[in-house]
């Protein structure tokens, strides 16, 4: 159990850690590249402002132990070279997670849908941006199986 199993995002908080965790080299090339975005479309001021906002808002949603939880296990898992910027990403998915209990599905989005959404200042999906980059390249790399293989299954039992 965790500090945040009660929260609506929780299997995406764990997601998030899991990943961070596994595919560090992936979270900060995602960073690099949700950065480049933002600030394309943004003001730097602009940008944390949208960090600061999210802030405010998870800390006043009264999750303080699970918040701080949160942060530790991402900062555990992000211990890397490229720390920095992995601990940035995952911190930024976990603010957005903690905040808003309806963005979850931003992470399972495809990435150019989430970059015209970020685009337009949405908080959710400036925060999350990083999160669905690396959703998205670990989905692809993984083979699924084909419509066939599953009847095929269904079949052989």
């Amino acid at each position: 159990m965790t500090h945040w199993d009660h929260l609506p995002n929780a299997k995406h908080i764990d997601w998030v850690l899991a990943s961070l965790k596994a595919n560090p080299k992936k979270w900060a090339a995602a960073y690099n590249a949700a950065n480049n975005a933002a600030y394309n479309t943004a003001s730097d001021t602009a940008y944390y402002l949208v960090k600061d906002a999210a802030r405010t808002v998870a800390y006043d949603a009264a999750f303080d132990a699970a918040f701080d939880a949160a942060y530790d296990a991402a900062r555990n898992a992000a211990r890397s070279a490229a720390r920095g910027a992995v601990l940035e990403a995952a911190w930024d998915a976990i603010l957005a997670l903690f905040a808003y209990d309806d963005c979850a599905y931003m992470i399972e989005s495809e990435v150019g849908e989430l970059k015209i959404i970020a685009a337009f200042g949405n908080q959710r999906a400036i925060l999350l941006l990083p999160a669905c980059i690396v959703y998205n390249e670990i989905k692809s790399a993984t083979p699924s199986k084909s419509y066939m293989d599953k009847i095929k299954c269904l079949f052989s039992i």
